[in-house]
């Protein structure tokens, strides 16, 4: 475990740094599934938002 030594003797610990990679670009079927949440999530907050608007008027 890396740590330091301050003033005084005081020990300042470091946690250990996970190994960095990189993220790879969704295949097509990701980007569909992506775009049915997207619009599945959009219609579900446009009924919320038309629902209160309803129950307020």
């Amino acid at each position: 475990m890396p740590y330091t030594t301050e003033e005084g003797g005081r020990l300042n610990n470091f946690a250990a740094e996970p190994k960095m990679y990189q993220a790879d670009a969704p295949d097509e079927k990701q980007q569909v599934n992506y775009l049915v949440l997207g619009t599945l999530g959009a219609v579900l907050v446009g009924s919320l938002v038309f629902v209160a608007f309803s129950v307020s008027a």
